[in-house]
């Protein structure tokens, strides 16, 4: 190791330490988690905000068909008011998370940032828009059952597979390409069944998603704090 004499020990010791690769090492470490960090914190949120919004939600669609014989009963009006609240819901968090997410990081990440928490709104609104004209034009109440589910899950699918090319996220990536599976195979069961695949399969999905992610988030701590 070099030493710099500059007839103030204080200083040279400073700067000792601040020319020590293994504090160098440690530093990059540690701003590289705070990064992980703030990225991985927010997305926990969003992909459980999904999680509850998908799997109780189409849950509460499907038990509010009386066919079903479900044994807990749901008047329609009922549940797809509780079905809307949830799904606003979840895409309101998801826009606020987003746009927050590279908070405080100058440059193309805190832009890239905004534009993906924007984009839930955007798209949201956009299919949502979609499906009313095609009522209006006379879809009937099960091609809608039908059309809904599949586009939105689509609209969310795409959201994180941008996500995924972002911030390089494998996560993302594999939950983006299982979200459009589901939704595009759920038609096939028809309506109300494709109520239960998506709240089983998609919901289940992203309540895979955010503890796989928060126990990583959990780890990477771990090991940071042991050096």
């Amino acid at each position: 190791m070099t030493s710099y004499d500059t007839g103030d020990d204080a200083f040279d010791d400073a700067l000792d330490d601040a020319l020590d690769p293994a504090a160098m090492l440690a530093l990059s470490r540690e701003q590289q988690t705070k990064v992980n960090t703030s990225y991985a914190k927010p997305m926990v949120a969003m992909l459980a905000s999904w999680a509850i919004a998908w799997g109780i939600g189409f849950l509460v669609l499907w038990s509010g068909i009386p066919e079903n014989e479900s044994p807990v009963f749901v008047p329609q009006p009922a549940a797809t008011i509780i079905f809307a609240l949830l799904i606003v819901g979840a895409s309101v968090t998801c826009a606020v998370l987003g746009i927050r997410m590279n908070r405080g990081i100058r440059g193309s990440s805190n832009y890239a940032g905004a534009v993906y928490g924007a984009t839930w709104s955007i798209a949201s609104f956009g299919a949502a828009a979609v499906g009313v004209a095609l009522l209006r034009a006379g879809m009937s109440s099960e091609l809608a059952g039908l059309f809904f589910p599949a586009i939105y899950s689509l609209v969310v699918g795409i959201i994180y597979l941008a996500g995924a090319a972002i911030w390089r996220d494998k996560g993302q990536l594999i939950l983006g390409v299982w979200i459009i599976a589901v939704g595009s195979i759920a038609p096939f069961f028809g309506y109300p069944g494709n109520f239960l695949l998506m709240s089983i399969l998609g919901g289940g999905g992203f309540a895979v998603g955010a503890v796989a992610l928060a126990v990583g988030l959990a780890s990477s701590r771990k090991k940071v704090s042991r050096g």
